[in-house]
């Protein structure tokens, strides 16, 4: 069963990837915009490595403090000790004394180590962050620059593509409005035929007269 739902899960994720993939190809913007989230993602896990850095240098400088604090303390110690003529004692100030100074020393180092390493990876970071920066604010111009594209091509659709057309309607709707003229002016001229021909039979008649 495992197998199966395993299977399917991957099945369907190859196949929103193929969908994500070619919709990347139509709009390479989009893929642009995916890229840089997922970059501001990485951005903000080495911010928190970096800050991890820091904890670290400031962790190995209090126990290389500690360490030394102690290591000075069990060789005076033991200077004490051996006025006092206390053997015992001062064996084992020394053996703590060399205990305590070999873990500072190993603390100095391990502190000077991740304060270069911080300084590397801080270095590194901003140059990221510079990078970054950039990429956004060529994504803007890229934006500026596709947004006058789709307005002219919508203009050249409307005045290009459509104009045909719309000449083509203004033709229609001129010769049925001349055709509504002719049927009017017909109409009219029909109407009054029957009227003038009787006034102009009257007129010839009383000239006869």
């Amino acid at each position: 069963m495992t197998n199966i739902w395993t299977r399917m899960k991957d099945t369907v994720s190859a196949d929103l990837h193929n969908m994500l993939d070619q919709k990347e190809q139509k709009n390479p913007l989009a893929s642009l915009n995916q890229y840089l989230r997922q970059s501001e993602q990485e951005k903000e896990k080495v911010r928190k490595l970096v800050e991890r850095q820091y904890k670290l240098k400031d962790e190995f400088t209090r126990e290389y403090q500690k360490a030394q604090d102690m290591a000075d303390k069990r060789l005076k110690q033991s200077g004490i000790a051996e006025k006092a003529g206390e053997e015992d004692m001062r064996a084992f100030a020394v053996k703590e004394h060399e205990e305590y100074q070999a873990r500072a020393d190993r603390m100095k180092v391990s502190r000077e180590e991740t304060r270069g390493q911080l300084e590397t990876l801080e270095q590194k970071y901003e140059e990221m962050k510079h990078k970054l920066k950039d990429m956004h604010l060529r994504r803007m111009e890229l934006m500026g620059r596709e947004n006058v594209a789709n307005a002219n091509h919508q203009i050249s659709q409307v005045i290009e593509d459509s104009s045909d057309k719309l000449f083509s309607r203004f033709e229609e709707l001129e010769q049925y409005i001349e055709g509504l003229e002719y049927k009017v002016n017909s109409s009219y001229y029909r109407s009054t035929f029957d009227s003038k021909m009787a006034k102009l039979e009257k007129e010839m008649q009383e000239q006869a007269n």
